[in-house]
Order: C-alpha cells, then structure tokens, then sequence
C-alpha cells in the first residue's frame, strides 16, 4: 500500500550553486527536480539557465524580479507562479535588500537542471 511521503525542511538536499542563491531538494530523478530556493536579500544572483528543462515556481515569500537578455525585467510578488522555460539564460533578482525571496519549484525536463553562464550573453 502506498502512503504519503513527507520532505521535512531539515532534511532537505543541497542542490546546484549559482552565486546569490541556495538551493534545497526534496526530490530528483532524471526528469523532475522538487525543491526550494533561496534568493538572498539584496542579491544577484549569476546568470545561468535550465538546461533542456523548464522550471515552474511559486513565491512563497518576498520579491523578485528575473532579468533577461531580450526581454524587459520581470517582476514577482508573493503568491505568483511562473514558469522559466529551457534554455533562457536569466539571472534572479531580489530588490529587498533585508529579506530573503523563498521559491518553491519543479524543474522538469532531462539534462542538468542548472548551467551557469560566465556572463550575460
């Protein structure tokens, strides 16, 4: 019989490191990533994108703004989904400079689910 399986904060993985983020996972396989990160308050992070997957987030809490190479920034408030599809390079962005900007997302797709970039292309 199968039950419900439960991911406590604490017992959380350490996942791929972008400068300006921390990020945790619940779970992964070789097509889905289920996490949490962590955008440090008044951080930017490294430019980087998702590889061949596409990212779907929710803000749990604080702001964000994502900015892009050919598109104007994008602004995030507490309670929004998004999503981040493969392949566009990006860099997050929290304005606030006291407190932390929490995301919970699902990356999908194969390959690695984070690729820093040097700088913005």
């Amino acid at each position: 019989m199968n039950s419900i399986q439960v991911f406590h904060k604490a017992e959380l993985k350490k996942g791929n490191v972008t400068p300006g983020i921390t990020r945790d996972k619940a779970v992964e396989s070789e097509t889905i990533l289920f996490g949490r990160t962590t955008i440090h308050a008044g951080a930017k992070s490294g430019w980087h994108h998702h590889g061949k997957r596409d990212l779907y987030g929710f803000l749990v809490s604080g702001k964000l703004v994502f900015e892009c190479k050919d598109f104007p920034p994008v602004e995030i408030s507490t309670g929004d989904f998004f999503n981040i599809p493969g392949g566009l390079v990006h860099r997050d962005v929290n304005p606030d400079p006291v407190t932390d900007a929490v995301v919970v997302n699902l990356i999908i797709g194969e390959g690695p689910p984070v690729i820093n970039v040097e700088a913005k292309p």
